[in-house]
């Protein structure tokens, strides 16, 4: 007995339905070994724990040593630059050097804390966004205090054995009214 066209079609249409639903089946069940074995954990969660340190270790140099610590936290070379408010404060890893040494002779002592809420983005196993609050307190050489607070972003680089910032900004808040 001779089948319609329209039951021809409409099996035809049955058929692929079938076909696609097992190929998506298919394609989300795990392949191979890898269902089997969990899967090894990526560096990120290292980066993470690296980066914290690292930023750690920023805020109590430069408590303890001043300002120059940052120096050795800056990427020396042209691809370093940093951003103070909107602004281009050091436009590579030199002009950051010199002007790190010309601002420590006016200070005195110097205190940097991160907030609680430091975040570590991780790109890869030697690159990692950073932002946090911080709070600084900085006693001039003549002895005047000033507390200064507000939030940092940076990208920190795994170079040469050790983390360095490859860039950074500095942010305060803009006082009401203005």
């Amino acid at each position: 007995m001779p089948h319609s066209s329209r039951e021809i079609a409409m099996r035809a249409i049955r058929q692929r339905c079938r076909i696609t639903a097992a190929a998506l089946i298919i394609a989300a069940l795990p392949c191979g070994s890898a269902a089997r074995e969990p899967r090894p954990q990526t560096p990120h969660h290292d980066v993470d724990q690296a980066v914290r340190a690292f930023m750690q270790s920023v805020a109590h140099d430069v408590t303890q040593d001043g300002p120059l610590a940052w120096i050795k936290y800056f990427d020396a070379g042209p691809a370093f630059f940093m951003a103070d408010n909107g602004a281009l404060a050091f436009p590579n890893g030199a002009a950051a050097k010199e002007g790190t040494r010309k601002f420590a002779q006016t200070i005195s002592h110097i205190e940097l804390k991160w907030g609680d809420n430091l975040r570590v983005d991780p790109l890869s196993s030697d690159l990692a966004v950073v932002g946090a609050s911080w709070h600084e307190v900085q006693v001039d050489t003549a002895g005047h205090r000033a507390d200064s607070a507000g939030y940092f972003t940076g990208l920190a680089e795994y170079r040469k054995g050790r983390w360095q910032f490859r860039n950074a900004h500095w942010s305060e808040p803009v006082p009401a009214g203005q």
